[in-house]
C-alpha cells in the first residue's frame, strides 16, 4: 500500500524538488578533469546547509553509515559511488545523485555526465539512459498502471543494444527518502503479479532507470556501498521526482520553469 499526496502536500515536495535541482546545478560545472568527486559533494553540502535542506543520504545506516550528501558513480560504478580524492579526467562519466528533506518533505534526483569528450558509444549510453527517464515521464500521462510505463521503458533500452539493471529500482517519495511503492524500469514477474499499482492523482514516485553497456549483473565493492557493472563497463543513472497530478504527471525535481 502507498500514501497519495494532496495537492498541499505536493506543492510543499516542490520546493525540496526544487533545492535539489539547484543543487546539481551547482554541481554541473564542476564535472571537469582534475577536479575530485568529494570536491563535489562539499559544494551540495554546503548548500543544503545554507537553505536548511537536511540531506536524505549522509548518514544513512549500513556496514559504514553513508558518509556524504551525494552519491557520485563514475564510469562502471553504478550507484552508490562514495565521494572522495578521486580526480576526474577527460572521457569519465559521473553519476551525481542527490536529494534533500525541506520541511519535513523529501525529493531526490540524479545526472549522469560527461567529463569533457567522451567515446560515443558512452555518449549514446547517457542518451538513452536520459531518453527512458523523458520517456517514463511522457507515459505517466498516457499510461493507466506503471508496468504499462515499465515495459515500454524495457524496451526502449533493450531496442538501442543496452541493459536495465535489476538489482536496483525507484521507489515512492513523501516524508521519506524510500516508501512504497517499488518502481522498478523492467516488467518482472512480481510486478505482474502483485507489485504493479494505478498511476492516480497524489501517487509520487522516483523513477530512476539504471542502464548498464554490457551486462545488466552488477557486484558490490569493498566500501560496503558501491555497486559497479559486473563486466566493467559503464553505466549511467538518471532520476527524477514526479507527483502524478489530475492534469498528468508533475516533475518536482525540474528547475523551475519545467527544465529537465
Amino acid at each position: 500500500m502507498h500514501t497519495l499526496r494532496s495537492p498541499r502536500e505536493i506543492a510543499l515536495m516542490r520546493k525540496a524538488g526544487l533545492i535539489v535541482w539547484q543543487a546539481h546545478k551547482l554541481a554541473a560545472p564542476l564535472v571537469r578533469p582534475g577536479v575530485t568527486t568529494a570536491e563535489i559533494d562539499a559544494v551540495v553540502e554546503e548548500f543544503f546547509n545554507e537553505h536548511n535542506a537536511v540531506s536524505l543520504f549522509k548518514g544513512v545506516a549500513g556496514k559504514v553509515p553513508f558518509p556524504a550528501v551525494t552519491c557520485i558513480s563514475v564510469n562502471d560504478e553504478v550507484v552508490h559511488g562514495i565521494p572522495g580524492p578521486r580526480q576526474l579526467v577527460e572521457g569519465d562519466i559521473v553519476s551525481i545523485d542527490t536529494g534533500c528533506k525541506l520541511d519535513g518533505w523529501c525529493a531526490d534526483a540524479a545526472i549522469t555526465h560527461p567529463v569533457g569528450r567522451v567515446d560515443p558509444e558512452v555518449q549514446r549510453l547517457l542518451d538513452v539512459t536520459r531518453g527512458v527517464l523523458r520517456l517514463a515521464i511522457a507515459e505517466m500521462g498516457r499510461c493507466r498502471t506503471w508496468s504499462e510505463v515499465a515495459a515500454r521503458m524495457e524496451s526502449y533500452v533493450t531496442q538501442a543494444g543496452f541493459y536495465v539493471v535489476e538489482s536496483f529500482v525507484g521507489h515512492g517519495v513523501g516524508r521519506q527518502m524510500h516508501e512504497d511503492p517499488q518502481v522498478p524500469n523492467f516488467v518482472s514477474h512480481q510486478l505482474r503479479r502483485n507489485g504493479d499499482f494505478r498511476l492516480e492523482p497524489g501517487l509520487v514516485i522516483a523513477v530512476e532507470p539504471m542502464v548498464n553497456m554490457g551486462t545488466k549483473k552488477v557486484r558490490p565493492l569493498s566500501d560496503h556501498w558501491t555497486q559497479a557493472t559486473q563486466d566493467g563497463r559503464p553505466s549511467a543513472h538518471f532520476e527524477h521526482t514526479i507527483a502524478m497530478t489530475a492534469e498528468g504527471p508533475f516533475v518536482l525535481t525540474a528547475g523551475p520553469n519545467g527544465e529537465l
